[in-house]
């Protein structure tokens, strides 16, 4: 597994200039105009409709979530199909003593890594904002990393699967875009019509943001119950989708 993390950190050596915008510029132009721009419009007599917050503090635990949870979608579609498919490179690394398991948990890992550097990145922004109330915002880039990993592990898992990359503008267009839309990011699901809140209930980015939402405004002790149903949701997610990754990573290299 270390020889694997140790292969994608060098490969991000050479490349992790492209992701700069990505890291740093994407964070301030959301929130610039979505947290500055439209939160000027918003009244200020609807505070209570954003958990006492302003429109900015209640969008920047939103946004952490969903930046992470569109990281981790990219990070785990094509590097996989790419190392399976295109360059081969982890048949290559099975003819060594790696096992298909350590090849999957290494990318896993290595997903959880870049998952951290682009959260905590986030969180500094939002503090340069003023959208962090509490100091617990310690507490949500991890929290944020968990609900990427609710979404990366799944998607690694099935990427392992694939020999074209044609369905992963699927996902991204029926799965990771509407979820971005309707999981509480921009607004409460309760302003949601009322067949479609649970919908949003299922959502994992849901459970994330709502997590993320409750550190950063300091209100999680509010409900900590429904703070733990959120990690444990997430995390029960994070671990099917790892062991699926197991069985997938060692079909396909077994099997060829």
């Amino acid at each position: 597994m270390v020889r694997v993390l140790e292969h994608r950190i060098l490969q991000y050596r050479r490349t992790y200039r492209a992701s700069i915008f990505g890291s740093f510029v994407s964070p301030v132009l959301f929130l610039t105009a979505m947290g500055l721009g439209l939160g000027g419009y918003v009244s200020g007599s609807s505070t209570q409709t954003f958990e006492g917050a302003t429109y900015l503090q209640f969008l920047a635990p939103g946004l952490l979530g969903a930046a992470l949870m569109q990281t981790a979608a990219g990070e785990s579609m094509f590097p996989i199909l790419g190392g399976l498919q295109w360059n081969r490179i982890y048949h290559a690394m099975y003819a060594t003593p790696i096992r298909p398991r350590d090849i999957a948990l290494g990318n896993i890992v290595w997903i959880a890594i870049r998952l951290m550097l682009v959260g905590t990145v986030f969180a500094f922004v939002t503090l340069a904002f003023g959208a962090v109330r509490s100091p617990l915002v310690v507490l949500a880039v991890p929290a944020a990393v968990l609900t990427g990993l609710a979404f990366a592990t799944p998607i690694v898992a099935f990427a392992a699967t694939q020999r074209r990359p044609d369905v992963f503008s699927t996902i991204f267009r029926f799965g990771i875009t509407p979820l971005f839309l309707l999981s509480g990011t921009f607004f409460p699901i309760e302003t949601l019509p009322t067949w479609l809140q649970p919908l949003a209930w299922l959502s994992p980015l849901w459970h994330g943001v709502s997590l993320c939402r409750s550190l950063m405004l300091g209100t999680i002790g509010d409900d900590p119950l429904l703070a733990l149903i959120h990690v444990f949701v997430l995390a029960a997610i994070a671990i099917a989708g790892t062991l699926a990754a197991f069985r997938t990573f060692d079909r396909r290299l077994v099997g060829g």
